[in-house]
């Protein structure tokens, strides 16, 4: 009998990838994060993530549908919830899903009590978990720049297993200037550090992601606000 290969959410890379994510976010960077995705004042630094973070969640926003009535959305890594809350206002059922669990305590608290048609299901845990269920669309908003091509495109692949329309992803686009930023970014105080990004190269992401034979790429965009610098992918289901 075969045996199966286990998936990235049972083990490898990207599954020791995630629970030192869990960790960090759950420990280290709570409050900054929470500061961060807040009216609260930060520094200049974290200002301009601030921005690139509301222009990047602006521009995924606008790729899903206008209405999302009846339509099964995952916020995979939903963080603090902005996104979630967004579209769930647009009619849409939500799953936000954060290995961060002490984050989506937080995305809990700042649901609004009305949310017109929507609703939204918070959970912690690994957003590749297959019982989650199946989505029409799936966000993964810098949830992903945390790991190598291969296993960001491994679990890109585990997604479109239960996604049915389309796959909104950013990722860190491999430039000069990123590159030497990061290098910058080691030398600043530890709470102005973000986790560990792995920029990748956009020519060898669209090769690999050539082989997911179910999917197409479509939209992209990049934003760049400071020391924010994301790429945002669209990949839609063929036929």
């Amino acid at each position: 009998m075969a045996t199966r290969s286990p998936s990235p959410y049972e083990a490898g890379p990207y599954a020791e990838r995630r629970e030192a994510l869990a960790t960090y976010f759950d420990s280290t960077a709570r409050q900054a994060w929470i500061d961060l995705t807040s009216n609260a004042k930060v520094s200049g630094i974290r200002a301009t993530v601030r921005a690139g973070r509301d222009e990047m969640r602006a521009t995924l926003l606008d790729w899903l549908p206008a209405d999302l009535r009846r339509t099964k959305v995952l916020d995979a890594g939903c963080g603090t919830g902005a996104l979630a809350i967004s579209a769930a206002c647009r009619g849409a059922e939500v799953t936000g899903i954060d290995v961060a669990g002490g984050l989506v305590e937080v995305a809990k608290e700042r649901t609004p009590s009305f949310i017109g048609h929507g609703r939204i299901d918070w959970m912690a845990g690994d957003m590749l978990d297959p019982s989650l269920g199946t989505f029409s669309h799936t966000v993964a908003m810098d949830s992903l720049i945390h790991y190598a091509p291969e296993d960001l495109v491994d679990a890109v692949g585990e997604l479109g297993e239960r996604t049915t329309r389309s796959i909104l992803f950013t990722f860190a686009p491999l430039t000069r200037l990123l590159g030497a930023m990061h290098t910058v970014g080691k030398v600043f105080p530890k709470n102005n550090r973000s986790p560990a990004i792995v920029p990748v190269s956009e020519t060898e992401l669209r090769a690999r992601l050539g082989q997911l034979a179910d999917w197409k790429i479509g939209r992209t965009r990049r934003v760049s606000s400071g020391f924010y610098t994301s790429q945002a992918l669209e990949l839609v289901r063929r036929g």
